[in-house]
């Protein structure tokens, strides 16, 4: 195996590691947060993503890269959530073909009551990834990331 190879290697050995971290922090956010808030992981980041925001909306395609998932998959996001109440789409005042999903005051209500299960279940989780030697590096180099 030559040099190259072994670089290709550690990328694949790392982008392992990285996955295996966060299925597992996945997992356990997914548990809590359909058990405590009927929420799975990416409507909460759906409803994060539009708290982040000025005027708390976004447009769709902003939406979609926020949570990752394709435009079909983040319009069936956004048609389930606006099912419940919780966002609401408006038209884009300066371009009528632009669509803005909105968070409601029950969207609001609801983020801010399930963000402390999110934050607490999210901290357990990496707690315990670090007691893992093959994930305790990319914990480490999460808690060392700059916030703000």
């Amino acid at each position: 195996m030559g040099i190259a190879d072994d670089a290709v290697e550690i990328r694949s050995q790392g982008w392992r590691t990285l996955a295996a971290l966060h299925g597992a922090l996945d997992t356990e956010l997914e548990r809590a947060l359909q058990r405590e808030h009927k929420l799975s992981v990416v409507e909460y980041t759906v409803l994060d993503a539009l708290s982040r925001q000025d005027g708390w909306h976004m447009r769709m395609a902003q939406l979609a890269r926020a949570a990752a998932l394709s435009s079909s998959a983040t319009t069936r996001l956004v048609n389930r959530l606006e099912d419940r109440g919780l966002l609401t789409r408006i038209l884009c005042a300066d371009d009528r073909r632009g669509i803005y999903t909105e968070l409601t005051p029950a969207g609001r209500e609801l983020l801010e009551s399930a963000r402390p299960t999110h934050d607490a279940t999210l901290e357990a989780a990496l707690d315990e990834a670090c007691k893992t030697p093959e994930l305790a590096p990319l914990v480490r180099a999460l808690h060392e990331l700059p916030v703000g």
